[in-house]
């Protein structure tokens, strides 16, 4: 099997390869043009400089693999490459021990002034008085987000003898027991926390994270550290807060922009700045070539797909098929995952009908994608399961073909430590995602769009306090979808027969709107006497 290595890897990722004895090996020095060098390729690998366009992979007649060292695939064109059945893989979390040791440092560089004392010693001056710092020791670190990095992070912090607070509402509590780090709601950890580190992805959930309201909810005298994205801080506010002296230091390692241009964070005394090089240290570099060159390995020799970002290799009949219901169970976790709170503890995804004896595993990772997207920004169709595990996620798999009273339906529950929410759903037309009942409700509506969840007894005038509510606001109605538990409607038939006065119903009802409901426009709806419960969803 031909390996083309487009770009420079490290010596120790091209052992890997010359250890098979059936794999030729092609460097970017020996290849030539790539563009004739791919045509009888098995693997292809990449760093960030090949640009593996839809030309190119037309131009590969064997290629399997395109492996990518490193965890953006901006330069490879997904969509061709699974059109063709080549998976695209990468390598998320091999530099995650950089990020934490940089994480780590730049805590201590705060805690002990030492890029100012590195400063004003050169300056010829002997500050020991200004520059007497604090201990990690016995400081509580909050950390928001308990991906791979964030447990590394969390393992080095307590080798300081700090108290580890974390916040991830998709890590299982007995996970967090196994490491011996406490989970804790977001709020609370901005309370107790002397230092908080930033470990999340970016999603329209955490963008701006860091704002005026966040920064307010913080213990006074917080250090903050960001070596994730930029765009989760609101730099104006943590600037306002730096001055004030709120928020005693914060140490950046990403920012809005790259390079940073005038921004005034930079001109903050208690700001600690690098230019985005956690992750950047020889060991993570030569990790990332070797982990690429493992996992394409394990691809071409045992079929063992390992991160990759695309979805698995099916046939056209078969994904013109299930491309609906892939896009169902997708919307369905979308939906739940929004309407849930809570640490997720298990997800049970069903198939009903002849989607039962289909190939499931991409309908369960399509699921699981929705359901974990809202905090994980790098789960997929392929990775899904894998992030579910480390998680410590239960994920179940029901199966009834011989159930076809409604067609073909997909059932999702998410259970978190605070309760459980169930939806079913099908495809109509061949095309359309609704909802056929959600939490034992009978309730059809479309899975897309904005969309406002209400739990309310059932009264008479709500459906017009809600259509009031939103005509006020000049929100306009494109679906309004009520139903009745069979619970509800059995004890109020069972009271009207009996004369009974009035009787505790319940409804529910979906509704979906042309634009986003307002804040204001949510409190007022919270305030109709008989809505019990609310939330909005976005799909």
């Amino acid at each position: 099997m031909k390996i083309l290595i487009a770009e420079k890897v490290s010596p120790a990722a091209l052992k890997v390869f010359r250890d098979e004895p059936d794999f030729e090996i092609v460097t970017s020095e020996q290849m030539g043009d790539v563009m004739t060098a791919v045509r009888d390729a098995d693997a292809l690998v990449v760093r960030s400089a090949t640009d593996v366009n839809a030309k190119l992979i037309d131009a590969a007649q064997k290629l399997r693999v395109i492996g990518r060292a490193g965890v953006g695939v901006d330069n490879v064109d997904t969509d061709a490459a699974t059109r063709k059945g080549i998976v695209v893989m990468n390598t998320p979390g091999a530099n995650a021990i950089a990020v934490a040791e940089h994480t780590l440092g730049l805590m201590l560089s705060l805690a002990r002034f030492i890029p100012r004392a590195d400063q004003t010693t050169r300056a010829g001056k002997w500050e020991k008085k200004s520059l007497q710092g604090t201990e990690l020791r016995s400081k509580t670190l909050g950390i928001v987000g308990l991906g791979r990095v964030g447990v590394e992070v969390a393992h080095r912090a307590k080798a300081f003898g700090m108290k580890v607070l974390a916040y991830d509402p998709f890590v299982s509590q007995q996970l967090a027991r196994d490491l011996e780090i406490e989970l804790s709601e977001l709020d609370a950890l901005y309370a107790s926390s002397d230092y908080i580190s930033l470990h999340v992805g970016l999603t329209p959930q955490t963008q701006g994270m860091i704002n005026p309201a966040a920064l307010a909810k913080m213990k006074k005298g917080v250090r903050l550290v960001n070596c994730a994205r930029g765009e989760l801080i609101d730099d104006a506010a943590l600037l306002q807060a730096l001055n004030s002296g709120h928020v005693a230091g914060a140490a950046l390692d990403v920012f809005m922009q790259e390079p940073p241009k005038e921004n005034p964070l930079l001109t903050a005394p208690n700001v600690i700045a690098t230019p985005h090089i956690a992750g950047s240290t020889n060991e993570a570099q030569e990790l990332v070539g070797v982990q690429i060159a493992l996992q394409v390995k394990e691809y071409l020799k045992r079929s063992v797909i390992q991160n990759a970002v695309n979805v698995p290799s099916l046939s056209d009949e078969e994904y013109g098929e299930m491309r609906p219901y892939i896009e169902l169970a997708e919307k369905l976790g979308l939906f739940l995952g929004q309407l849930s709170e809570g640490n997720v503890e298990s997800i049970t995804v069903g198939y009903h009908g002849k989607v039962a004896e289909w190939k499931t595993a991409l309908l369960r990772n399509s699921a699981l994608k929705g359901t974990l997207k809202q905090s994980i920004d790098s789960v997929n169709l392929v990775n899904a399961i894998s992030v579910a595990s480390e998680r410590g996620i239960q994920v179940q798999e029901q199966k009834k073909p011989d159930d076809t009273s409604s067609g073909n339906v997909i059932s999702l529950a998410v259970r978190t430590h605070q309760g459980e929410h169930r939806a079913r759903g099908v495809v109509l037309h061949g095309r359309s995602p609704r909802l056929l009942d959600l939490d034992g409700f009978h309730v059809e509506a479309p899975l897309e769009g904005h969309l406002t969840v209400l739990r309310n007894r059932d009264v008479p005038g709500v459906i017009g306090q809600v259509g009031t509510v939103l005509g006020k606001n000049e929100i306009n109605i494109a679906n309004f979808a009520l139903g009745r538990s069979d619970a509800s409607a059995s004890s109020a038939a069972a009271s009207a027969s009996a004369g009974a006065a009035s009787v505790r119903a319940e409804a529910m009802a979906v509704v979906q709107t042309d634009q986003a409901v307002t804040p204001n426009a949510l409190e007022e709806l919270k305030r109709i006497s008989a809505v019990i419960s609310m939330r909005s969803v976005q799909i």
